[in-house]
């Protein structure tokens, strides 16, 4: 909640404004934040006037979500994206699934990345629409920053980034000012994954890519330039993978 205290939720309203846009939604219809962590596109959505059910592995994340939605306007459900709850709300329900912010490629195998999408394509009612924005991989790899540091509320925040093995890795070392016992340390990996692999991927899982967006402006994907890949698509009637 401090590392990622920038993105705040007049950012995330845009963002959803956006991919309203895109998803062509009628209000009332049922979306799933898949990862939703504190909540932040979640509330929004709701406050929009859609059905919203948010999952999330964190149980901290979750907690400072239902902290922030008093009046219980999202359905909040713990759980992996890998295996949803086997029950009636996760499958052939939503209109619409997003996916935001990378959090996706977490995992070392490819299969394992292929069960998200699986599932994915699990709680979409046929012909329902989905977003996975995820981080450019060739564009990341140009502009990785390799060291930075910042100080937020007293606690110095460092970072540092590498390219290994197919996967971008970030060491986070969270320290309180003025104290060396006060300091927690912290690894994310994510996979890196070019526009073709994925759009195999979302086919395998039985999905189709429809269109790739660069930015939350909504320019077209570039390889080179665009710092995101947001992929915007559908699950076909009557597929079966």
């Amino acid at each position: 909640m401090l590392v990622y205290r920038h993105r705040d939720r007049r950012q995330a309203e845009e963002e959803v404004f956006k991919m309203m846009e895109w998803l062509k939604l009628p209000t009332h219809s049922y979306v799933l934040d898949l990862c939703c962590g504190m909540g932040r596109h979640a509330l929004t959505l709701a406050r929009t006037g859609y059905r919203v059910i948010g999952v999330d592995l964190s149980s901290e994340l979750l907690e400072e979500a239902r902290a922030s939605d008093p009046h219980g306007l999202v359905n909040w459900v713990e759980g992996d994206m890998r295996a949803l709850p086997e029950d009636t709300m996760f499958k052939e329900r939503f209109d619409a699934v997003i996916n935001l912010f990378t959090s996706f490629g977490y995992f070392e195998e490819d299969h394992e990345q292929l069960t998200v999408l699986r599932q994915i394509r699990k709680a979409l009612r046929p012909g329902g629409r989905f977003i996975i924005d995820y981080m450019n991989a060739e564009y990341t790899t140009n502009h990785l920053i390799p060291f930075s540091e910042r100080i937020v509320d007293g606690t110095i925040i460092s970072e540092t980034r590498r390219i290994f093995s197919g996967f971008v890795m970030k060491e986070i070392e969270v320290r309180v000012q003025g104290s060396n016992n006060l300091t927690r340390r912290y690894s994310e990996r994510v996979k890196l994954y070019s526009p073709e692999k994925l759009a195999d991927m979302l086919t395998s899982a039985g999905l189709t890519l429809d269109t790739i967006y660069g930015n939350y402006e909504g320019q077209s994907y570039d390889r080179k330039q665009s710092p995101r890949m947001i992929m915007v698509g559908h699950r076909e009637k009557g597929y079966e993978p």
